[in-house]
């Protein structure tokens, strides 16, 4: 369907517009499969952040427990939960 994970990442950008909740679980989806790119995986992450905060804590939890992760992804991901959680 997608001839990518950036191609997934658009779509649900695109649904972000029409249907929010359909944004957030499909972005939460992109976070948590391990067999997505780091990169796209924190985006997905952060995209979810704006769409609904309160889902964007266990993707980045995801991604930052995840040792097949890079570095720098899963501290990026930590302190993204770290903001989130901040008041």
């Amino acid at each position: 369907m997608y001839e990518d994970d950036e191609g997934r990442i658009d779509a649900a950008e695109q649904l972000a517009e029409h249907n929010p909740h359909a944004a957030a679980e499909a972005f939460l989806a992109i976070a948590c499969d391990g067999s997505v790119g780091d990169e796209v995986r924190l985006s997905a992450a952060e995209l979810l952040a704006d769409v609904d905060p309160g889902a964007a804590a266990p993707a980045c939890v995801a991604i930052a427990r995840d040792g097949a992760v890079g570095d720098e992804v899963r501290r990026s991901a930590a302190e993204r939960l770290a903001a989130l959680a901040a008041p």
